[in-house]
């Protein structure tokens, strides 16, 4: 795999200045130990058709272009626009909001709105290599307006998101994990543990009945009442994720309905989670959208 380098953002805006070197950067990104042809998987310096932007293998003459099979196939927007969309999107905690790429990379908006979908889709993708493991806190949350009955907490008719964050030997957060998910019923937390943390874990949780299915699920389960008062330190990290969860969707995103809110916390957590690659966002967000899918426009709108 490619090594992640670092880069402030006056490196990266003196290094990325024209299609090529986005191409060629692109390029040793995808292939870091030399050319291998998607069709024959042989390994060889191709021969470069400059004039169409692609790579022609010299054993089979199957001609690949640098961004096939990613993210960015097919694209009609410049490299060095996906470059310094990445950029923003994976270096500000607060995100950046398809608005404000719009202003900043001169793009209409639904062009600007489906990039940072796509973009959010690696992101995600990315993120489901990986499970918690060690000690866990798992909790429930809402998120979005009540449309109807007004209610709080569980009650409530908002987006229900269930999630999962990974302690240190210290008590100190590690890797987080969020989930929509239809209702906070035993069955309903068993499949999001199941899916998302290491089996014979310990999860920590409130004193919720549905969290007691758990323990018959290859889970070590701890479960109490949670009193701010009398015991602080329970699910604290967890609360304080939940909490700058929101402020990220209010404060960029003035809000989400449920059909996306999925993939804008999977944008949270996969920040959260590299937290501390300081200055490598960049590249880590680019190989990220290289091994990723294509995401189809009819998947946003359906």
């Amino acid at each position: 795999m490619a090594q992640q380098g670092t880069m402030t953002l006056l490196e990266f805006q003196e290094r990325f200045q024209n299609e090529e070197v986005c191409r060629k950067h692109l390029y040793e990104m995808r292939w870091p130990d030399g050319f291998v042809c998607p069709k024959c998987g042989v390994t060889d310096e191709p021969f470069n058709v400059a004039s169409r932007g692609l790579y022609q293998c010299k054993h089979c003459g199957y001609q690949a272009s640098v961004t096939a099979g990613t993210v960015l196939e097919k694209t009609r927007i410049p490299l060095l626009k996906w470059f310094w969309a990445m950029f923003l999107m994976s270096n500000d905690k607060r995100g950046c909001s398809a608005k404000q790429l719009s202003i900043e990379l001169n793009l209409c908006y639904s062009t600007a709105w489906f990039l940072c979908h796509r973009i959010r889709s690696a992101m995600g993708e990315r993120d489901t290599q990986y499970v918690l493991s060690g000690y866990i806190e798992a909790d429930d949350a809402f998120f979005g307006a009540p449309t109807s009955n007004g209610k709080r907490g569980r009650g409530t008719d908002k987006s229900v998101v269930l999630v999962g964050l990974s302690l240190n030997e210290k008590g100190h957060p590690q890797y987080a994990k969020m989930q929509v998910a239809s209702d906070v019923k035993g069955e309903t937390v068993a499949s999001f543990a199941e899916e998302n943390i290491e089996q014979g874990a310990t999860i920590a949780s409130d004193g919720y009945a549905s969290y007691n299915i758990l323990s018959e699920k290859g889970f070590v389960h701890e479960g109490r009442i949670c009193d701010p008062i009398s015991d602080p330190e329970h699910l604290k990290w967890l609360h304080t994720i939940i909490s700058n969860a929101k402020a990220f969707i209010a404060g960029t995103y003035h809000g989400l309905g449920e059909k996306h809110l999925q993939r804008y916390l999977e944008e949270f957590c996969y920040r959260f989670n590299r937290r501390k690659f300081t200055l490598q966002h960049f590249d880590r967000t680019l190989l990220a959208c290289i091994f990723a899918p294509k995401l189809p426009y009819a998947e946003l709108t359906r």
